[in-house]
């Protein structure tokens, strides 16, 4: 089979150029996605759930590292997107994919001991207090997983996460069959559901209310391991609630190139394992970026990872500004910038592929994952 380079060159072009107008408004393209559809399902045998749940992902494998990798062949990428089922049960299913182009559609850096800071010079989160932002979008949308990273709600039952969150590259991690996800809510006390945190001294106390996971995919580029060689190419995850969570969720999106960010900027919120019971937002500028992957240095420590990485651009089709997901949080890299260590968080971006193979987890239909 040919090299995949003719396919991903079709998948990175959009339709919607960027016009040079001085009233330009960062705007949504429309790019070319690819269908991908199962082929078969087989049963496995039940994991074991053994591995320690792990709250971040390091890897030595910078942007120089990935640029020079070989272009997968097309039926690599065909195995790396298809993926594993797991569901509440502990019964558990390898699905095999096929991937279609639609004309009538739309358009090594070596490893260094140091100590991980993830922040950078001076803290720059905020922690999120009181009820009138945690209950509001976007900060609503960011959700605590029972094994102690972040998801983001991107449908009326579906949870976007870091596949490390789940599964260690080699087995499934405790506590994933008994996945639960936590909703921020206030917790009231002898009645005093009026009373407002912000125009009070102290925050108002919040406590977490939990919804069972009823099946989880995780695609098998990160099950092979592939993403702890090299990266975290495939280091996503989707969760199916037991039932709807009845809060407003955020879309995803296709990754545009960082220099089409509005001011290359990105944006995510999660819960820092070293702030416990905040929810943690922060924003910075884009450093580098590979087909797969974004580097950058949004402070953040173990926790977060998982969180859905946003930013808001104007939607031409429906004439409003609108935010989507562009990314999932992995974690920490250490990279060799010209001879000389340098470190990065780094976040999982949503191409065109992924793009179809989430949106088909979540809408089980193909014809509605056509615009990314």
């Amino acid at each position: 089979m040919a090299a995949l380079s003719t396919l991903i060159l079709l998948l990175c072009a959009a339709k919607d150029v960027m016009p040079s107008s001085p009233h330009w408004k960062p705007t949504w393209p429309s790019y070319r996605v690819p269908v991908i559809l199962p082929q078969s399902t087989l049963n496995l045998d039940k994991p074991q759930f053994d591995a320690e749940a792990r709250l971040e992902v390091v890897s030595p494998c910078g942007p120089a590292c990935h640029k020079s990798s070989p272009l997968p062949t097309y039926e690599e990428v065909k195995n790396y997107l298809s993926y594993e089922t797991l569901y509440a049960n502990g019964s558990l299913t390898e699905t095999e994919v096929g991937i279609y182009i639609l004309s009538s559609g739309g358009d090594g850096a070596r490893g260094r001991s140091r100590t991980k800071r993830q922040i950078y010079g001076y803290d720059s989160r905020f922690s999120i207090f009181g009820k009138d932002f945690l209950l509001n979008y976007p900060f609503s949308t960011s959700v605590k997983l029972s094994t102690g990273c972040t998801g983001t709600l991107v449908a009326e039952k579906h949870v976007l996460t870091a596949a490390h969150c789940i599964h260690d590259g080699k087995s499934y991690v405790k506590g994933a069959q008994k996945l639960r996800v936590g909703f921020l809510k206030p917790k009231h006390k002898d009645g005093n559901k009026g009373s407002n945190s912000t125009n009070s001294a102290m925050p108002e106390k919040m406590k977490f209310q939990w919804i069972r996971v009823k099946r989880t995919h995780v695609p098998k580029g990160w099950i092979k391991g592939n993403a702890n060689d090299i990266g975290m190419d495939y280091d996503y995850a989707l969760l199916e609630l037991k039932k709807p969570h009845k809060r407003k969720f955020m879309k995803i999106g296709v990754s545009p190139p960082a220099r089409h960010l509005p001011g290359g900027r990105i944006h995510f919120s999660g819960y820092d394992n070293d702030r416990p019971g905040n929810l943690v937002y922060r924003f910075c500028d884009v450093k580098d970026e590979t087909y797969d992957l974004l580097y950058q240095q949004c402070d953040a420590q173990p926790g977060a990872s998982g969180s859905g990485v946003y930013v808001r651009m104007w939607k031409r089709q429906n004439h409003k500004w609108e935010r989507k997901i562009i990314g999932i949080f992995s974690g920490h890299q250490w990279v060799d910038m010209n001879g000389t260590p340098q470190d990065f968080n780094v976040a999982v971006r949503i191409t065109p592929l992924k793009y179809a193979q989430i949106c088909y987890w979540i809408k089980g239909n193909y014809l509605d994952c056509r615009e990314g």
